[in-house]
């Protein structure tokens, strides 16, 4: 109740992409699921978990993965935007273009996974947060 709306096109963004990378995570899940009860795993070393999955399991695992990589980026971004209340309507559409950058690479990683497709829903991202911080850079410091 206390929080605006604003704030909360600020949120949104951060709270897709938490859903995205826990939808992932069940994806890989099943996934694994799936490759151990058909046999699929080959045990590298037991003891310290290391197996070798099939493809399709092992794209999900580097989805999932990499939705810890650059993003977290973007998580310390929106709270510093809240914090410092330079949020603004080019944020917020830059924050959700960024998701479906981070989107499109994901779908794209746990299907086909063509690196032609991949790369470029990557790079947008990249160049999208690259974008905000400088932003947030230039509305604090100039």
């Amino acid at each position: 109740e206390d929080f605006t709306m604003d704030i909360r096109l600020v949120i949104a963004p951060v709270i897709a992409q938490v859903l995205m990378t826990l939808v992932i995570l069940f994806v890989l899940a099943y996934r694994r699921h799936k490759a151990f009860k058909a046999g699929q795993i080959k045990v590298i070393n037991e003891a310290a978990s290391q197996y070798e999955w099939p493809d399709y399991a092992a794209q999900a695992q580097r989805s999932f993965l990499n939705q810890f990589e650059t993003p977290v980026l973007f998580y310390a971004l929106v709270p510093l935007v809240v914090l410092t209340k330079t949020d603004d309507t080019l944020f917020v559409v830059l924050a959700w273009v960024w998701f479906a950058s981070r989107l499109a690479h994901a779908v794209v990683h746990c299907t086909n996974n063509k690196l032609s497709l991949r790369f470029p829903a990557y790079l947008i991202g990249v160049v999208l947060l690259m974008a905000m911080w400088v932003i947030l850079a230039v509305k604090l410091f100039a």
